[in-house]
């Protein structure tokens, strides 16, 4: 099934805001009723592809026949651009302006490089698709016409390894079939995002996606043991050990290039066995600070939780730690913060940790509220995206964006995004609602994720363009990092350059040339475009 070309995930899945949340929206915010519906999809007027006869006639050779060239309309919408919320605004008013001239299904590596080498004769640009699920801007390259890659039909499981504890997967397989695959065989990935419904294996590592267990899986790229990329020049393979000295390592400059480099078309990661029970319970803290403090305390000296998460005292009163239950009557209502712990893994190892880690969190001024918030955030962990849908068709404006940094610096960037949104909405005449959580941990640092509800007032886009670069500025000057999961895309594109610096960026424009010397490899993502 396709996620729904307007919104987020399955139609079905679509739940209307209560009553008590659109009278709360507009007392509180502004936000008035949409003055028209979204167009339909078969309303939507859709250029004429401008493929050269020639160019149709290879790209149709080189993934193996006409009907894995689309060119229809409502399959070229659906690979429109991703799922920001700009791109949502745009795409329901009707606006096909990134919309590509085909969308190509390939069936294997050798038909991927085949597409590569297509386009780059023929001039094309390429971007390749998996979920769709990109909120950075990443599947709208910045010039000329462009097909869409849609990697579905690569969704199968190539190799397990259960000595090693390894698996080699297709990029087009979404995690939710993944973890079915690997179940079969009593293992995991353990990699849960926000997007986990619909993203893919080939999205996690082009962007370096991270997990809501990573405080005990880790991160997608500290997975990813190997790593196959097609090129228009050729194929790489990297990963022969789990750990070499053998140069630096070729996998790191693949994982996050998001597109840029090439195409991914197998990954091999390190899985494990499926935990014998999962246990989530909720904390509570008197403020962001405390809660903080005991995340730190369990991140650098353990023993650290599978899920280990803390929303701040407004994300927490407005109840985002449980959006499947905004506007319930059983929605928190206390001051503070709720912590979400998780738990997985053998019973006994489970019982240990817990027992330890909660000792950890009641020194440092935890009140233990049992597993009911936690196993009501399990329920919900994917809600939010729908609930954004929802909010959207109030007439609200919802949008997140995500950084990290040192724990030093934690408190100060906080604060510094907080302000930068705050005020430069209330300027524009939409004062907003900022809401935060930590939602991934190390012994180093965390991340902080941004959830941002307003009126939309009368350009939703352009009213949202100066508040994300106003946080983009307030976070290289607190010391974060431009995104610490959802990627780089063009979004966060100038940010990332001056974050890396300009010698790191033309020893990636060499790395660039050298693969892609065509230029055709989703331009304009992750790299700014050669003058």
């Amino acid at each position: 099934m396709d996620m729904l070309w307007s919104g987020w995930g399955d139609p079905a899945e679509a739940v209307p805001l209560p009553d008590t949340v659109i009278g709360l929206l507009r007392d509180l915010l502004g936000v008035k009723p949409r003055s028209a519906e979204p167009v339909g999809l078969q309303d939507i007027a859709v250029p004429e592809g401008r493929l050269a006869p020639a160019a149709h006639q290879a790209l149709m050779a080189a993934v193996g026949g006409e009907e894995y060239v689309r060119t229809d309309a409502e399959t070229r919408i659906r690979h429109t651009r991703g799922k920001s919320t700009p791109d949502l605004l745009r795409i329901r008013e009707g606006d096909t302006a990134d919309t590509p001239a085909a969308v190509l299904l390939p069936a294997g590596h050798e038909e991927v490089v085949a597409a590569l080498r297509a386009c780059a004769e023929h001039g094309l640009a390429l971007v390749p698709f998996g979920g769709g699920t990109s909120v950075v801007g990443g599947l709208a390259p910045g010039r000329g016409t462009f097909v869409a890659l849609d990697l579905r039909r690569m969704d199968g499981l190539l190799a397990l390894d259960p000595l090693s504890r390894t698996a080699t997967l297709q990029p087009g397989l979404r995690a939710p079939q993944a973890e079915a695959l690997l179940a079969e065989h009593g293992f995991t990935l353990g990699h849960f995002p926000q997007s986990y419904e619909w993203a893919t294996v080939g999205g996690f590592a082009a962007t370096r996606s991270s997990g809501q267990a990573s405080a005990g899986y880790g991160r997608f790229d500290e997975m990813v043991l190997g790593l196959t990329l097609a090129t228009p020049e050729g194929t790489i393979d990297t990963g022969r050990a789990p750990r070499s000295a053998a140069g630096p390592d070729l996998r790191q400059l693949v994982l996050g290039s998001e597109g840029a480099f090439g195409v991914i078309t197998a990954v091999t990661v390190r899985v494990r066995p499926v935990p014998q029970t999962r246990l989530y319970e909720g904390w509570h803290f008197a403020s962001f600070e405390e809660g903080s403090a005991a995340l730190r305390r369990l991140a650098q000296d353990g023993p650290r939780p599978t899920v280990l998460r803390l929303s701040d005292e407004t994300e927490t009163l407005i109840g985002l730690a449980r959006p499947d239950t905004i506007g319930a009557a059983d929605a928190p209502t206390a001051a503070g913060c709720t912590a979400i712990a998780g738990y997985e893994g053998t019973e006994e190892d489970t019982s240990y940790r817990r027992e330890r880690a909660a000792a950890v969190l009641r020194a440092c001024g935890g009140t233990p509220l049992g597993e009911g918030p936690g196993e009501h955030w399990a329920h919900g962990r994917y809600s939010a995206p729908y609930l954004r849908d929802a909010l959207l068709d109030a007439g609200a404006f919802a949008e997140t964006l995500e950084t990290a940094a040192f724990w030093a610096r934690v408190p100060e960037l906080y604060a510094a995004v907080r302000d930068a949104l705050t005020t430069t909405l209330t300027e524009a005449g939409t004062p907003p609602l900022v809401m935060c959580h930590i939602s991934h941990v190390y012994e180093n640092g965390a991340s902080l994720y941004f959830t941002v509800v307003s009126a939309q007032g009368e350009d939703p886009v352009a009213h949202w363009t100066p508040a994300k670069h106003a946080a983009n500025e307030a976070i290289l000057a607190a010391g974060g990092t431009i995104t610490h999961h959802h990627g780089v895309g063009t979004d966060h594109r100038d940010w990332y350059v001056r974050e890396a610096g300009p010698l790191a960026v033309d020893a990636l424009r060499a790395v660039k040339r050298r693969l892609d010397p065509a230029g055709v490899l989703n331009p304009g993502v992750l790299l700014p475009l050669d003058d």
